[in-house]
């Protein structure tokens, strides 16, 4: 087990198994501290908690790979109203178990620019409710069917024949280590309960202020919610703590979860960074919302638990739920208003940023541990990779088309002549620092470096445990960075020494020739940009309209061959002395549609289930 678990776990795993070897020394000692073994009594709370962990780690992995692209569908539809993105950030949140990793990826997604600062609100909201998910579960006093869970989950996992039934043994698995972590901790903590000490301890944290305190600064200690309310029900089942010194316990573990989304934040955007604030400024305004009345809200959680025979630790979960149900029902209805908010502590400011520099804007580490969003974050580099050679195959028609040398000065008459010269692109259009040619080579080193970044992300995404559909996309996505790649080797190698070709030459394209390189430079345009727009929004119809008008464009370049062709027969000047530039330009063009055409085809098939 230990081969397979985060380094962050190994010793503390290591403690559970010398836990697990001597439980006659957990259990030993009575309320004298003589009595206490202190040293196994910390390792078996710590080795507990390592398990638990663990358990919640294996669990996530199991709904991730269940449920994981549910979860793309659910986020692509964060853009619709603030209700969906409430239900969004709650399911999210329940199958990575963890609010903080939502908001990591919250960070990252507006980073990337994959979404709105606004757009985040609502799934802030609902990422505190899904957490309460597990606290429900772990009330449940399952601890001494653990081990039977572990046998089922661990047969399900090693002997299941079709994918479903090894991920649903997975979250079995999962789910019967962190019950046996529990056991650990709650017989670890047993020999506590008669000892004065801890016993005026846990009454001193009835108090709303140290207990709020304390629950920060060990959520914070171990980034995990859901681990410290754990430990709290874990207390609560042994008479360690009441429900009034649970509930401050939990409000500070609401608000330390937020350190993980803090440090996530730094050195990133500005936007990156009011998502973290968001989540402070929910966490904290929920907590003084509730920390006035803390017994009347004790007393209501008391009541409920007289209608349904409920104990300490089911108070205490059903406590954790209504806080962050009803904090996200309350500020729902004023996300703009702590956006407006937000937006004064953290004003917007143009960021500049070196444009030349070569750096990945999509692809991010936190998300490598679920592949459903790592793909589409690779995804959306694979769109910024079509977005540059779009701009490049913009470009490298002008020098083809508007020549100075050209121009008729007789014809047109000299002034008309001059502010023609002058209307001639030589810039680039986005950096008129650079001149065409320029932007084209500072775009094929970035395309360049992409698909190196590229590549090596989803190779590491491919390391992880993967369904068969996310294997294939993954295959089928880095053969379309490569065939990207061979694209942009056409406009830069093959395309510019063309220019260089054609200004040596004593003529211009004919006017008819002229108009048919530009009208078939548009349709590949076309196609480059609906890859583009493919890639952004996963749109497989978009793919699919790449596909069909394949056979359209290739009619169309053999239509104007023959055209051209025709005028050479009728000793046309013009179409004579460009002839070679004219067939190679044009058969470039047509091998950037086929090249499209076939991106598209991977792109559509990787993306449809069982394909």
């Amino acid at each position: 087990m230990l081969s397979f678990c985060s380094n962050k776990y190994k010793i503390l795993l290591i403690l559970s198994f010398i836990a697990i070897l001597f439980p006659n020394q957990l259990l030993a000692g009575s309320g004298n501290p003589d009595d206490i073994s202190w040293l196994f009594l910390i390792i078996g709370l710590l080795g507990g908690l390592a398990l638990f962990l663990y358990g919640i780690e294996k669990m996530s992995e199991g709904m991730k790979k269940s449920a994981g692209n549910h979860m793309r569908s659910l986020l692509a539809a964060l853009t619709k109203n603030r209700l969906i993105a409430l239900f969004a950030g709650a399911f999210v949140t329940m199958v990575i178990q963890s609010s903080s990793a939502t908001t990591v990826m919250l960070v990252s997604f507006v980073q990337a620019g994959l979404m709105s600062f606004v757009q985040t609100l609502g799934v802030i909201l609902g990422a505190d409710i899904g957490t309460t998910v597990t606290a429900q579960l772990i009330a449940f006093k399952l601890t001494d069917y653990a081990l039977l869970m572990v046998a089922i989950g661990f047969a399900m996992r090693m002997f299941g024949q079709s994918t479903d039934t090894r991920n649903a043994g997975e979250i079995i698995l999962g789910f019967g280590i962190l019950f046996y972590g529990m056991k650990l901790m709650s017989d670890s903590m047993r020999p506590l309960r008669d000892f004065q000490a801890v016993i005026d301890l846990m009454k001193g944290l009835e108090h709303p202020l140290p207990g709020i305190l304390a629950g920060m600064l060990f959520t914070a200690i171990i980034q995990s919610s859901s681990a410290f309310t754990g430990v709290v029900i874990v207390m609560a089942q042994q008479g360690l703590i009441t429900l009034d010194a649970g509930i401050p316990l939990i409000f500070g573990g609401n608000i330390g979860t937020c350190v993980t989304a803090g440090l996530a934040s730094i050195g990133t955007s500005r936007e990156a960074k009011r998502v973290a604030c968001a989540h402070v400024i929910f966490k904290v305004a929920g907590v003084l919302l509730f920390i006035f009345w803390i017994p009347e809200f004790a007393d209501l959680i008391r009541n409920l638990a007289v209608r349904f025979e409920s104990g300490i630790a089911r108070q205490i979960a059903n406590a954790h739920t209504i806080f962050n149900v009803g904090i996200g029902l309350v500020f729902l209805p004023f996300t703009g208003f702590f956006a407006t908010l937000i937006l004064k502590i953290i004003p917007v400011k143009e960021e500049r940023r070196d444009q030349f520099k070569m750096v990945t804007l999509h692809l991010d580490e936190s998300c490598l541990s679920t592949p459903a969003l790592a793909i589409d974050l690779a995804r959306a580099e694979i769109s910024r990779m079509a977005k540059l050679i779009h701009r490049m195959m913009r470009a490298i028609i002008i020098p083809f088309m508007s020549d100075e040398q050209w121009i008729d000065k007789e014809k047109v008459g000299p002034v008309e002549a001059e502010l023609l010269v002058q209307e001639i692109p030589r810039k680039d259009e986005f950096f008129p620092k650079l001149s065409l040619m320029e932007g084209i080579d500072m775009r094929e080193e970035k395309i360049d470096f992409l698909e190196e970044k590229i590549k090596d992300y989803l190779i590491r995404v491919s390391r992880r445990e993967l369904s068969d559909d996310q294997t294939v996309e993954i295959y089928g996505m880095m053969s379309i960075i490569a065939d990207l790649e061979s694209v942009s080797d056409i406009i830069h190698r093959n395309m510019v020494p063309l220019v260089a070709k054609k200004e040596a030459l004593d003529k211009d394209f004919s006017l008819e020739g002229k108009e048919e390189l530009m009208i078939y430079h548009e349709k590949v345009c076309s196609q480059i940009r609906l890859l583009e727009q493919a890639f952004a929004e996963m749109d497989l119809i978009k793919a699919k309209q790449i596909m069909e008008t394949e056979r359209i464009y290739l009619d169309l370049e053999l239509q104007y061959r023959v055209k051209h062709l025709e005028r050479i027969l009728h000793e046309h000047e013009e179409a004579i002395k460009t002839h070679e530039v004219h067939v190679e330009l044009m058969d470039l063009m047509k091998q950037i549609v086929v090249y499209s055409s076939n991106i598209a085809k991977i792109f559509h098939d990787a993306c449809v289930p069982g394909k």
